[in-house]
């Protein structure tokens, strides 16, 4: 049982997540909603219910409503996105406004996540959080290009309407897929690791970082988008997660209902408007002992809730736009404060307190930042449309984000900082913002405030105050109130407040009194600055209001009344909760700012104020927070996303590739097949576009090239998932890192498969359509005329919709592999060494088939610089320098029409001593005469050769051992050869050539072949120019063998035609009759009944399915070896041996044999037969298996026996064979134990002992 997290009491504080387990929650299934309409009704309503009982059971599930309301946006936006392509409809603004809004809401749904769940998540679960933030990133960027889209001028053209359909569909893609990850992994990472009330508290911390304008849009939004059943257990939800203050309930609930409150408030907020300026007006000269009264009391007449005492005597209430001058004078005093601060440090020269200067610096980051926001989106726009500060507010940013840079740069340096040289720039950068802010807020006040006070009335200039207010999310309300009341006087605080509560709307009347009372808090002593004479405080009336005046949320208004203690009561689910009282009334937010607030004293005889806080601020308001503050600026996300400048993610984000000069890694070579899916990907994307009117040649290329990619795309992500990936979670500081992108792998197999169907279906279009017009006349019925035109018009349709998930896979795959190089490349360099990364890409290289790497080869290499060629070929030539790959490769390409480019490069790239074919080649000084030479020498020359072969220390010693033997026997062999060269050229007649006639494996059936293979031709040898079935019929007549990779004719032993070798009969008697179901062109190796593929790693073929599938060939030992034995003890060119018991060689052996726990090998039937009666190893002598009970029946034999008295105190020095350690033992003729592991395949190396105890 884990610890769960101290210090949580929902409603009186945030989520102080610790790097511990939680108490552990079973995680209800998190069903991944579907919006399709034609689901039945019995399965949508499993999944409402099951989707109700998951968020009621877990809060942190409210989240798959959002998702839902998001997907169902998608779909009805891409849908007319679609219209609007296919010319139904011309209007293009209604669907920019909507997509407008869509951004807003995910752009803030991200960077909540961002600030408030990944952080939490990640102290619990590491490695999960991210992967998503970067999605988040490319997600904006999509929106980025929609939006470019948008606001083209192209509307008309068909081109431009069919992209901006490709890319809605693209962009509803990445956000379902994004979304549907978060709930197969995050989502039940959240309900495992966090316990109910941590899981309620961090979805309150996301609702609390949303700006309050965009709440008060998203909630309703949300509430139109699920079925009356799910809103409803929506608010029950929502009322188990928001704290149970009544005013906070309010304020959310009033959001939720959302239009209905403001269509319902509309006429009583025009009347009360209209009643609040006369009242002001009457007020006007009143008496100033008025304003003492409460800014929250209740007020006689037809209004719900009070409205403020106006007396306007303060010059705000004559140009209320004139309070953005005491945000200005607030801003500059802290900023003063901190170059202040700046200056004690460096003449103290002690960073102790630097954590707590850094939370100040992120504090007033946040308030210029939003004041920037606030100014740039609401107060601008309605002043000058050509009004801009924007350049300011970056540069300001700019600056903010260096300070805070090296305010973490001193913390990381820490004793090896030089202390001088840190505190000279840490006041540098302090009055460089300084500087930057004065000019700017000088500027603003004598381009901007006059125009407002000219052109605005008082109330418009309310309004654009309280709007630029709600840019700001809650939690950061909640601290900023109190900061800037603080620094006014009593008469400005008032004034501050009278105008906030006349500008909001009558739907905002709770939202107004939480304002005033954080207000409030701003003052010494807590003092409700709307407390006096003629009331109380607006919270308390608002709460008894509440209390009798039914607003008809069946959510909030069963608050459970249970015994309280002293920290409040508790609900039905245990958790403590708070409720309205004086006796409440906490310095939270003073507390929170220590350091920040420095608001002046008073005295405190006045009523304190009784309005809740959030409970939110005093956790995870870190450099996430920060970081999405400034994402807000624009709805693009221009700088980096936010969860990259998070001091969460902050870990190697830097990577420079490896073509930028840097040490080249094995690992790099895999990545670099991404340079040519994104080739390929690009290539789809474009020429998707054109089919619509293609002919038949351009479809067939398109869709060869995406079979194409599919494949080979297949190929690398199963060896991410089944090898690299593995490799990667095996370290364990890196658990959870890959599974996001296993989810991506599938998801991406998905579209694939999509794509595939339309273009399948896209084929049949084509040729159906192709018919149609061969076979028209002119005698064409109208009905026939019809049929055409509706197929046409299908096809139009299945190739604009093609061209959509082309572009989605595109997007999809870029973005993915994106990612993976940010953040898993750099992975391998800090955790992997160079030859645990030769090891992974030789288990990648050993699962790939020759057919696969035929296709990959040219695909990538095409991709590449003649540089990057080299350098990946030299990579996979050092990770298979122990194999034939080098041998397969110069093989197969020389034999390939497109090879001459790649042959050169694989020779320039080959490093010398990998390949002895290639040695042989490159040496100048080795020995390769040819037929005619040898039969020219005498011996004396011909002996001279072979000691030069001898002494050639390039040669691998197989390959010598070959040539010294062909040396040696060369007369005959040229004798045998210049017979059949000689008369080759003479023949004509096939009746001329031996073995001219077919032979039968089966005569009575009258089947081709032979006793060792099926097949339907013979091979001409090419040593002696015979007709042989196979290899090993020739080497059974012959005294030489067959080098079946020599042969270039065969003939078919149906027409008996001698012609060159290939996979069918070229004659047309034959009519392309196949030679044999399996032909390899580099073996020249026909079979027509078994099972068999070329591994190019032993360039040789092999009986099996093929690598990848039952087998993988083994880079060290050179060999290919079952799935089964992927951990097995290497040893290397452990194959190239012979048998120890047949002696038969066993690389070409085409015998099964067996590996023995030692590493060597033997054939399987020499095994059987051999440990009849051995049980070591015949070459190292350690044991073959698991002798545990073969040695307990000896150590039973040895306890019967009794040795003659003279042998029973004598010992014997021994070597044991399995552990290779030195002991003693008591005397025995025949048996004798190891004293280290209890083996009895020992060794006597002494007779007589010196050492007397024979213990060990």
């Amino acid at each position: 049982m884990g610890t769960p997290l101290t210090g949580i009491q929902h409603g009186n504080g945030g989520v102080a997540v610790i790097a511990t387990t939680a108490s552990t929650v079973n995680p209800p299934p998190s069903p991944q909603l579907n919006s399709n309409s034609n689901s039945s009704p019995s399965s949508s309503s499993q999944s409402q219910n099951c989707l109700t009982n998951c968020a009621l059971n877990s809060p942190i599930l409210i989240f798959l409503f959002f998702h839902k309301a998001i997907r169902l946006e998608l779909d009805s936006l891409h849908r007319a996105a679609i219209a609007f392509a296919t010319n139904q409809n011309d209007n293009i603004k209604p669907l920019l406004e909507r997509y407008h809004f869509l951004r807003s809401i995910y752009k803030h749904h991200s960077n909540a996540e961002d600030e408030v769940i990944f952080p939490a998540l990640d102290l619990r679960v590491k490695n999960v959080a991210r992967t998503y933030s970067l999605e988040h990133k490319g997600e904006s960027d999509l929106f980025d290009q929609l939006f470019q889209l948008l606001n083209s001028s192209m509307h008309t053209e068909e081109k431009y309407r069919r992209e901006l359909a490709s890319c809605t569909g693209a962009l509803q893609t990445s956000i379902c897929q994004h979304m549907s990850k978060e709930e197969e992994q995050v989502f039940p990472l959240l309900v495992h690791n966090f316990s109910f009330d941590e899981q309620a508290s961090l979805v309150w911390q996301f609702l609390c970082s949303i700006p309050v304008n965009m709440m008060a849009e998203f909630l309703p939004w949300l509430s139109s988008s699920i079925s009356t059943d799910e809103h409803q257990d929506m608010l029950k939800c929502l009322h188990k997660i928001v704290p149970q203050e009544k005013l906070l309930q309010n304020v959310i609930f009033t959001w939720m209902e959302g239009n209905k409150t403001k269509n319902k408030c509309k006429d009583v907020e025009s009347n009360s408007k209209l009643q609040t300026s006369l009242d002001c007006g009457n007020n006007l000269l009143g008496n100033r002992s008025d304003m003492g009264h409460c800014a929250c009391a209740s007020r006689s007449g037809k209004r719900k809730y009070s409205e403020f005492s106006c007396d306007h005597t303060d010059g705000t209430a004559v140009h209320p736009i004139d309070e953005i001058l005491h945000w200005h004078k607030a801003i500059r005093k802290e900023l003063s404060d901190i170059a202040e601060a700046a200056r004690q440090l460096q003449l103290s020269g002690d960073f102790s307190d630097l954590s707590v200067f850094n939370k100040r610096l992120q504090f007033i980051a946040e308030i210029c930042i939003f004041h920037s926001i606030a100014e740039d989106k609401v107060i601008f726009p309605a002043v000058d449309s050509e009004l801009s500060f924007l350049q300011e507010h970056a540069e300001e940013e700019s600056q903010f984000d260096n300070f805070r840079c090296l305010i973490e740069s001193i913390q990381s340096a820490g004793a090896n900082s030089s202390s001088e040289e840190f505190c000279t720039q840490l006041c540098l950068h302090a009055n460089q913002i300084m500087d930057t802010i004065q000019k700017h807020f000088e500027s603003e006040e004598v381009q901007v405030l006059p125009l407002a006070r000219k052109h605005f009335s008082p109330e418009r200039q309310r309004e654009l105050l309280y709007q630029s207010l709600c840019v700001m999310p809650l939690k950061l309300i909640e601290r900023v109130l109190p900061w800037l009341v603080g620094s006014l006087n009593e008469e400005g605080a008032k004034s501050f407040l009278l105008n906030m509560h006349l500008a909001a709307p009558e739907s905002d009347a709770a939202l107004v009194t939480l304002f005033s009372g954080w207000a409030c808090k701003g003052r010494s002593g807590n003092v409700c600055l709307s407390s006096g004479e003629g009331g109380g405080c607006r919270a308390k009336v608002l709460g008894e209001a509440r209390a009798q005046f039914d607003l008809g949320f069946c959510a909030c208004s069963s608050v459970s009344s249970t015994k309280t203690n002293a920290f409040g009561s508790a609900d039905e689910n245990g958790r403590p909760v708070k409720h309205g009282g004086p006796n409440l009334c906490e310095l939270r937010s003073a507390g929170d700012l220590t350091g920040i607030i420095d608001a002046p004293k008073s005295s405190s005889g006045n009523i304190s104020c009784c309005v809740p806080g959030l409970g939110v601020n005093g956790s995870n308001l870190g450099m996430g927070s920060l970081s999405a503050t400034k994402s807000l600026r624009s709805l693009s996300f221009s700088p980096p996303a936010p969860s990259l400048n998070s001091s969460l993610f902050n870990w190697e984000t830097d990577i420079s590739s490896p073509s930028a000069g840097s040490a080249t890694r094995p690992i790099d070579n895999i990545f670099k097949f991404h340079k040519a899916i994104r080739k390929d990907l690009e290539y789809l994307d474009v020429e998707s576009g054109k089919l619509s009117g293609c002919d038949e040649t351009f479809l067939r290329q398109f869709s060869g090239r995406f079979q194409l990619l599919w494949g080979l795309y297949r190929a690398h992500s199963n060896a991410e998932d089944e090898i690299v990936f593995p490799a990667l979670e095996s370290k364990e500081t890196l658990h959870n890192v890959s599974h996001s992108y296993t989810l991506d792998h599938k998801q991406e197999e998905k579209l694939f498969e999509d794509i595939s169907a339309v273009l399948f279906e896209l084929v049949h279009l084509h040729e159906s359509l192709n018919i149609t017009n061969v076979s028209e006349d002119t005698a064409c019925s109208n009905f026939d005329s019809l049929c055409q035109n509706e197929t046409v018009a299908k096809y139009n349709e299945l190739a604009t919709k093609l061209q959509g998930m082309c572009k989605s896979i595109r997007v999809t795959l870029d973005n993915h592999v994106f990612r993976e190089e940010l953040e898993l490349w750099p992975l391998f360099d800090r955790h992997f060494s160079v030859e645990e990364q030769d090891k992974i890409v030789g288990r990648i290289i050993g699962t790939t088939g020759a057919e696969v790497l035929q296709s990959m080869l040219p695909w990538v290499t095409s991709a590449l610089s003649q540089e990057e060629q080299n350098k990946m070929m030299d990579t996979w030539k050092q990770a298979t320098k122990n194999t034939m790959f080098s041998e397969w490769l110069n093989e197969w390409w020389d034999g390939s029409p497109a090879s001459s480019p790649h042959t050169e490069l694989s020779e320039n790239s080959t490093s010398q001593g990998n390949n002895v074919h290639e040695s042989l080649d490159l040496v100048d000084d080795t020995f390769k005469p040819g037929w005619k030479d040898i039969f020219r020498m005498n011996q004396s020359e011909l002996e001279a050769e072979i000691r030069k072969v001898s002494r050639d220390p390039t040669l691998d010693p197989r390959r010598k051992a070959y040539l010294l033997q062909n040396l040696m026997t060369s007369r005959w062999i040229a004798a045998q050869q210049k017979s059949p060269q000689t008369r080759s050229g003479e023949t004509t007649n096939n009746e001329d050539l031996l073995g001219c006639s077919p032979s039968f494996r089966d005569p009575e059936n009258q089947i081709f072949g032979c006793e060792h293979y099926k097949r339907n031709c013979k091979l001409r040898a090419a040593c002696c120019g015979k007709l042989y079935t196979c290899r090993f019929c020739h080497d059974e007549v012959s005294d030489h063998s067959m080098d079946r990779k020599a042969t270039t004719e065969m003939m078919c032993m149906q027409c008996l035609k001698i012609q060159p070798v290939g996979p069918v009969c070229t004659t047309p008697s034959c009519d392309g009759r196949s030679m044999a179901k399996y032909y390899c062109s580099v073996c020249k190796f026909f079979d027509d009944e078994r099972t068999v593929y070329h591994c190019p790693f032993c360039n040789l073929c092999r009986l099996g399915n093929g690598l990848g599938v039952d087998f993988f060939h083994c880079m060290t030992c050179n060999c290919c070896l079952s799935m089964k034995l992927v951990d097995h003890k290497c040893r290397e060119k452990g194959l190239e041996t012979n048998c120890p018991i047949c002696c038969d060689f066993l690389f070409t052996s085409s015998a099964t044999f067996r590996a023995l726990p030692c590493g060597h090998f033997m054939h399987s039937a020499c095994f059987q037969a051999y440990t009849c009666s051995h049980y070591t190893c015949p070459i190292c002598s350690k044991s073959l298996g698991d002798m545990a009970v073969y040695f307990g029946m000896l150590d039973a034999l040895l306890a019967s026996e009794v040795l003659p008295e003279e042998y029973r105190n004598r010992c014997q020095d021994i070597l044991c064979n399995d552990c290779h350690k030195k002991g003693t033992a008591p005397f025995h003729w025949l048996y004798h134990k190891c004293g280290f592991c209890g083996s009895y395949n020992t060794r006597v190396i002494k007779v007589e002992s010196t050492n007397l105890n024979c213990s060990t």
